[in-house]
């Protein structure tokens, strides 16, 4: 590849923005471990029959083919080619299936890895980047408690995020079943289109989904207004989203004693179970929002889309919801409940936007400079004393005039340059260590093994611009 040449939609970051994001990725995973979150990690690669399930995002698979295959790809079905996992739900799903008789129900898994998506990139979106996932996955049944306790911990991750100039996430949370029950008691049938083009609301605007049901789900003009009326609908708790459910249905003559409404109202109930409870532990976290529908096929309970304070450019960052069908084996189900963070999106903005950034580049608190190459084996030795007490430390590349060496040093950002004892005195060294701090100046006296760096500068850390 030519010398600066980049693919669209594909990010490199660089050694200080890896530092960033591989604290984010730490950050996320502990508060996953302390919810007691199990690590799994999937191959990348699923089989398009797995691929397809997720309907529309179909036309963003990236299929693999071996290069003598290159022209004669068309001999094999879609479905039984491989493609690249575009989320980690799909894997997920085939991953229980597949070892469900060596795990333990219900099943709680973190997995942070890679996906990719052939989508349109731009700024925040990309076409290979990695997410972080919590699902929680029943065998038989799955109780509904953990649709609100999934997307607590979500809030929990993202609120250590702020440390690094995250702003305050808000997870908006409806329900597919109350969304379907009024749906179909206004007489619509397409209800898999209908929440499609729903979820288009916050980026076409409300005349395009009119359009829209109108003409590809079958409503007419007033079926489709009232789909706009109950997107738009809003609660500040359970009873009062219960009491504005209701007048919006009678409203629209949809009867209590009729089966829509008893599917909505189950929706509803839970719904309101989710922004109740989730109010008690983090006020204001969790809200009500009826226009928010995931418009993937396989969510059959609670959605959820999470949005920060002042990022509209973003979008939502975090999304999920309840699904009971996407895993079975014969008629054993494997209901789920899980969330999904776009973290190379949050980094983006991390680094773009908010300004964080590393302390230093390399790891390293100390690098052991060398007077000759002779020399150079002590100097590795005094390295490994300070790595077994914890101390991370690295060795100069070549015995280089002093000057070299710091700037070297100072270039990576290591705080600490060691000066062996010079013992054949040819060097510049004294005739014991000393070590410098090379950003206050101070040079004093030091043994291998007893040492330590001022807290300050121990650590690598990440810090946003002031």
């Amino acid at each position: 590849m030519a010398k600066g040449a980049s693919i669209s939609g594909f990010p490199e970051w660089l050694p200080e923005e890896r530092v960033v994001e591989q604290r984010v990725i730490d950050t996320v995973r502990r508060v996953f471990e302390l919810n007691g979150f199990i690590g799994i990690e999937t191959r990348a690669v699923e089989e398009g029959s797995s691929l397809l399930k997720k309907g529309e995002t179909s036309k963003e698979i990236y299929l693999l083919s071996r290069l003598q295959e290159v022209g004669h790809e068309s001999d094999t079905p879609i479905e039984h080619r491989l493609g690249l996992h575009f989320d980690l739900t799909v894997p997920l799903s085939r991953y229980v299936v597949e070892h469900s008789g060596q795990l333990t129900f219900p099943f709680k898994r973190w997995q942070i890895q890679k996906v990719w998506r052939g989508e349109r990139p731009q700024e925040g979106r990309f076409r290979e980047f990695v997410q972080a996932d919590i699902d929680v996955i029943g065998n038989g049944e799955l109780e509904d408690h953990y649709e609100v306790e999934l997307p607590l911990v979500m809030v929990q991750a993202l609120e250590q995020l702020r440390q690094f100039g995250l702003p305050k996430a808000t997870v908006h949370a409806n329900n597919r079943k109350l969304s379907e029950g009024f749906y179909r008691g206004l007489g619509l049938s397409d209800i898999e289109g209908v929440l499609r083009e729903i979820d288009k609301l916050d980026k076409i605007g409300a005349d395009e989904v009119v359009k829209l049901l109108v003409s590809e789900c079958g409503a007419n003009e007033a079926q489709a207004r009232a789909c706009l009326e109950l997107a738009e609908l809003t609660a500040k708790d359970g009873k009062e989203l219960l009491e504005k459910f209701d007048e919006l249905c009678a409203g629209h003559n949809i009867s209590q004693d009729t089966d829509a409404y008893k599917l909505a109202r189950e929706g509803l109930d839970t719904l309101a179970m989710i922004v109740d409870e989730a109010a008690i532990t983090r006020p204001g976290s969790v809200i009500a929002d009826l226009k928010i529908a995931r418009g993937l096929d396989y969510y059959t309970g609670s959605v959820y889309e999470t949005f920060l304070d002042g990022a509209d450019q973003l979008g939502s960052i975090c999304s999920g919801g309840r699904y009971d069908n996407l895993a079975s084996q014969g008629n054993r189900k494997y209901p789920g409940v899980g969330l999904s963070i776009g973290l190379s999106r949050l980094v983006s903005y991390m680094l773009h936007t908010a300004g964080a950034h590393a302390s230093r580049v390399s790891p390293a608190a100390v690098m052991v400079a060398v007077w000759n190459e002779d020399d150079r084996l002590d100097c590795n030795h005094i390295a490994t004393a300070l790595r077994d007490r914890g101390i991370a430390a690295d060795v100069a590349p070549k015995a280089a005039k002093l000057g070299k060496q710091i700037k070297y040093a100072d270039k990576l950002g290591i705080p600490y340059v060691w000066f062996p004892a010079d013992a054949s005195g040819d060097g510049e060294g004294s005739d014991h260590d000393e070590v410098k701090n090379i950003i206050t100046g101070e040079q004093v006296p030091a043994d291998a093994k007893s040492w330590q760096p001022d807290t300050l500068y121990a650590q690598q850390t990440v810090s946003l611009d002031k």
